[in-house]
């Protein structure tokens, strides 16, 4: 029994020693643990937060391209209202405004009720205004990109603009180059015969123009040659259109005109260069013209036989004298 009860004492106090022992390795243990669970409901809420705003950034990101993508659609088109009805389009999609218009005066601007105008300049030129009411200033700097993408399309269109220009236009005389105003030439005759209109050409030579040339200089004589084109526009309607054949010689289409028309047509633009006083650099100069003229159907119902009277015309109008309409 004393055995027992020594045996039971014993047991007592190893287990007393032990949980003393024990006792501060398992509270450690577990603010250790503790510590290590907080750390790691950081880490995750950090986690989700990142998550969060890397979806907001991707969703900016491809916004944005989305916004400079614009452009491929703008430049579809070299059509100005076309342009501006894709980007009116595409804008819907990405910014809330009352109202977009794209106007080209300040007077057009002061007459429109708007609190968002983006002036639009190509090489120091204004092209126009992109105006828009109720822009919220979230969206402004989308506004801004969106004007840019348009003003890129106007570029593109007025860059094709000029490129057409040089290629139809002589660039001394302003007239038609020689093969734009053939292709017109044709086009007009096969109207003028299906509606059965008349139709009237000039061929029109500068007299003494080599003279000219070898007297005073090729400079003095462009000059002559630009001044005579011009007083040959300024005497003939919109709906004629005028050409340089070639060197010094001019050619003009008289449209639903016939030959007693065109004579009186041509009377007039010789008069009006003969009395033109020309101011060449230091030289006040006169010139006089020689024209020769065809008409359909009278002379010839094919572009080249038309020109080819009136060559021959111009050719007799020479020969008695210059300045004369044969």
């Amino acid at each position: 029994m004393l055995c027992i009860a020594l045996l039971i004492l014993v047991s007592y106090l190893i287990i007393s020693s032990a949980e003393k022992v024990f006792y501060p390795i398992s509270l450690r243990a577990k603010t250790a643990l503790d510590k290590l669970n907080n750390s790691y409901e950081r880490t995750l809420k950090e986690n989700e937060e990142l998550k969060t705003q890397n979806k907001s950034l991707e969703r900016s990101v491809q916004e944005t391209i989305a916004l400079y993508d614009i452009t491929k659609d703008i430049c579809k088109t070299l059509d100005e209202e076309e342009m501006f009805n894709i980007l009116k389009d595409r804008m819907s999609r990405y910014i809330k405004v009352d109202d977009c218009r794209f106007v080209k005066s300040e007077d057009e601007l002061t007459g429109y009720s708007h609190d968002k105008a983006l002036e639009l300049s190509i090489d120091k030129m204004r092209v126009g205004y992109l105006v828009a009411s109720n822009v919220r200033d979230e969206d402004s700097e989308k506004f801004n990109i969106i004007a840019q993408q348009f003003l890129v399309g106007m570029k593109r269109s007025l860059l094709y603009k000029k490129v057409q220009d040089l290629a139809i236009t002589d660039g001394l005389t302003q007239a038609f180059s020689r093969r734009y105003f053939m292709g017109r030439f044709e086009e007009e005759l096969k109207r003028s015969k299906k509606f059965k209109l008349k139709l009237s050409f000039l061929m029109i030579d500068i007299d003494h123009f080599k003279e000219f040339n070898d007297h005073y200089g090729h400079l003095v004589g462009d000059a002559i040659l630009r001044e005579v084109s011009r007083t040959i526009k300024d005497n003939i309607r919109q709906v004629d259109f005028m050409g340089r054949y070639g060197g010094e010689e001019l050619s003009v289409a008289l449209t639903d005109t016939d030959k007693k028309q065109a004579c009186l047509a041509a009377e007039r633009i010789r008069a009006a260069v003969e009395s033109e006083s020309i101011h060449a650099y230091d030289e006040n100069l006169r010139s006089t013209v020689s024209i020769g003229i065809s008409s359909f159907p009278d002379d010839a119902s094919e572009v080249k036989s038309l020109i080819d009277k009136a060559d021959k015309a111009l050719y007799q109008a020479k020969q008695s004298g210059r300045n004369r309409v044969c």
